[in-house]
């Protein structure tokens, strides 16, 4: 006959527990070792009695198979915390899409699009908002105006003060450099002296012409004056030469 199965529930008499306990730990050590040695695997049992007595079997040492089970508890720790942290941020995304979606219609709505959907009191709500912008941005503009002429005031103020020193270091400098008031010719009388130094120039690089001419205008005034003929003016002039010639 086969055997019966056996109520897995707590045994109740202390000496069979302590049997049953002993047989159990020993078949499941023997079967911990066949497994290590049969599939090539690494295999460690730790078992504490319930009066707090340790039994182990380690196939290739105890410290080396729990570092290697740390490592892997960390591992698969890690991994889950990132994929409950990669859900989080694909339900962040979602989310903020969405936010993304209802300010692009809202802008498109303060723009006077897309306005097929809204009923009445959603269009009133609307052109409250609108009116309200129009208000902020007409203050916003009349601050920035005020501000824009108290600086062209201040800079005003600073370009008087400049002006005023500067008008005051020019007259304690004249006062303490007097210099003669002189009338600067203007143009023309200047252009006037410089032709009658030109002419003088001339006269000057000319001497002999200056004084043919000198000559000549003297004796054309001796002859009108004695009232003598033309020709007779025309014979002096000769004589005139022929005596200079000998001289």
């Amino acid at each position: 006959m086969g055997r019966g199965k056996i109520e897995i529930k707590r045994i109740e008499n202390a000496n069979s527990r302590q049997v049953t306990f002993s047989k159990r730990r020993t078949g499941l050590l023997k079967k911990a070792q066949e497994l290590a040695i049969l599939c090539d695997a690494e295999v460690a049992v730790i078992i504490f009695s319930n009066t707090g007595k340790l039994f182990e079997f380690s196939s290739s040492g105890m410290k080396r198979t729990l570092s290697r089970y740390n490592k892997c508890t960390d591992s698969s720790e890690s991994a889950s915390v990132e994929y409950k942290t990669e859900k989080d941020d694909t339900k962040m995304v979602e989310i903020l899409k969405d936010e993304i979606a209802k300010l692009e219609t809202n802008q498109l709505r303060l723009l006077g699009k897309d306005l097929t959907g809204l009923g009445l009191k959603e269009l009133q709500h609307l052109e409250q908002q609108i009116n309200e912008g129009l208000l902020s941005v007409k203050e916003r503009k009349e601050e920035l105006l005020m501000e824009q002429l108290e600086q062209s005031r201040i800079q005003e103020q600073k370009a008087m003060l400049e002006n005023e020193t500067l008008r005051r270091q020019v007259e304690e400098l004249r006062c303490l450099f007097p210099i003669a008031e002189r009338v600067m010719p203007t143009y023309l009388q200047y252009h006037h002296v410089e032709r009658k130094n030109s002419f003088v120039d001339n006269s000057v690089k000319c001497p002999s012409f200056a004084r043919n001419c000198a000559n000549d205008k003297a004796d054309s005034d001796t002859t009108l004056h004695l009232g003598l003929p033309t020709d007779v003016r025309n014979k002096k002039t000769p004589e005139k030469k022929k005596i200079s010639n000998d001289s």
